[in-house]
């Protein structure tokens, strides 16, 4: 009986043992397995944090305790490689990095060490950098790199916009509040008469300037009406709508017809219409009473090329890079006295890139202009 007891509690314990024993062995694979499930996750995380950090635009690098760059995003591993173009950069990188690295210990709530670089290129480019202790305790610090260049390029060209439609608003105001407060006090017919023009001619500029914005604002931000077009529609419109102009100042606008036109291109007939014209009309402005300006359309290269070519002052070399620009002039008092509003030539060149082309120019100071608009043909057939 004894035995048997003895016996019965030999087995219980070997089966308490095994049963003990697989229950470890249970929990041991279901521990690996759960710390390979966290690793896995732990790797999927740290991917896609650094697929997130090489997808900004912005250079981020860490530096540790002896100053050794140790991790950085896409943007920023350029600056680990010998760039000569990068080499200010670099050298102003590490005057940064080793300032914050020698303090002792990274202080509460402490400011980033900053710097702006403006490097003269070419191109010129204005860099900001910025370095701070990471606050985990590794006495590591990061480095920010960002190129301002475009961003600074930007808010100058909306600081010189602000300043000049002020500018171009305030002048006619201007005239029309002084013009109107003579005529207040004016007796005579015929002055009255000489002021009341002068107030019109105002008016009509000011109005044509806002048009002019209006336009340029649809052009920028509207979606395209498109229709099948010939270069031939465009030119004589264009031609009919400057033809008052071209009368008023003695010039003759010649059309060049002897080229074939047989493809078609597809725009937007107002947009396009407006280019042209802008083109002729700022032809008409440069250029001197009795003077020619030819207006012609070619197709080359599945391209539709709309041409206009004056002989009047030219531009000179240094303004060609800026005449795109809104309100920029290469001779402002001339265009003050035709009633340009300074914004023609920014018209062309947005609606160019709407339409997928571009448009170029060639001139030589006192010689004269050729401006060509040079935009894609639909595929044949």
């Amino acid at each position: 009986m004894l035995l048997a007891a003895l016996g019965g509690a030999a087995v219980a314990g070997a089966l308490a043992s095994v049963v003990a024993r697989r229950a470890r062995e249970v929990q041991r694979q279901r521990s690996d397995r759960e710390l390979e499930t966290a690793r896995a996750a732990a790797t999927a995380v740290q991917a896609r944090l650094e697929a997130i950090l090489d997808g900004l635009p912005v250079a981020l690098l860490v530096f540790g305790p002896d100053g050794t760059m140790v991790h950085a995003n896409e943007a920023g591993r350029r600056y680990g490689h010998a760039r000569p173009g990068d080499a200010l950069v670099r050298a102003a990188l590490r005057d940064l990095v080793a300032a914050v690295l020698q303090l002792d210990a990274p202080p509460a709530g402490h400011a980033p060490q900053t710097r702006r670089l403006e490097l003269a290129g070419p191109p010129p480019r204005t860099i900001d950098l910025a370095v701070v202790w990471l606050d985990d305790g590794s006495g590591d610090v990061l480095a920010v790199v960002e190129d301002i260049t475009e961003r600074r390029r930007l808010e100058d060209m909306r600081r010189d916009f602000v300043a000049n439609i002020s500018h171009e608003l305030r002048t006619p105001i201007g005239a029309v509040s002084l013009l109107a407060e003579t005529l207040v006090e004016e007796d005579d017919p015929e002055v009255v008469g000489r002021l009341a023009g002068r107030v019109h001619h105002e008016a009509l500029r000011l109005g044509r300037t806002v048009d002019d914005l209006l336009l340029l604002s649809r052009i920028e931000g509207g979606e395209l009406a498109t229709e099948p077009l010939s270069g031939a529609e465009i030119v004589a419109e264009a031609v009919d709508r400057t033809a008052l102009a071209a009368r008023d100042r003695q010039i003759e606008v010649k059309v060049d017809g002897t080229r074939p036109l047989d493809r078609r291109l597809v725009g937007n007939r107002v947009q396009l219409v407006s280019a042209l014209a802008n083109l002729i009309d700022n032809a008409l402005t440069y250029s001197d009473p009795g003077s020619v300006v030819l207006v012609s359309a070619a197709e080359l290269d599945d391209h539709l090329e709309l041409a206009v070519v004056d002989h009047g002052i030219g531009i000179p070399a240094q303004d060609l890079e800026r005449i795109f620009e809104r309100f920029y002039r290469v001779d402002r008092a001339r265009s003050r006295r035709t009633g340009g509003t300074g914004l023609g030539l920014a018209i062309v060149r947005h609606v160019a890139t709407n339409h997928g082309g571009e448009v170029r120019v060639a001139s030589r100071e006192g010689e004269g202009s050729t401006f060509v608009l040079r935009l894609p043909l639909a595929p044949a057939g």
